[in-house]
């Protein structure tokens, strides 16, 4: 796979991950997908997007998990007052 194929496929995980967490922000989701792949540094690339997909399915799922943990509400910072 070259560097165009790969990034067309890891643009496609997005949209599909999009999809998959509407609740989620669409930086969060793309956060998640470059920081998979940014870990992924091996020289071979042919299986690069589906490792990433499932790596940052992983990491959306836990942050939709902490997210209704807090009842969608992100904390305040604790103020001195």
């Amino acid at each position: 796979m070259d560097r165009a194929d790969e990034m067309k496929a890891l643009a496609d995980v997005r949209l599909r991950l999009q999809e998959h967490f509407p609740e989620l922000d669409a930086d969060v989701v793309e956060a998640a997908v470059r920081l998979a792949h940014s870990e992924l540094t091996g020289p071979v690339r042919a299986f690069v997007p589906v490792l990433v997909e499932h790596a940052a399915r992983d990491r959306l799922a836990f942050a939709r998990r902490d997210d209704a943990g807090r009842g969608g509400v992100t904390p305040a910072a604790p103020t001195d007052g």
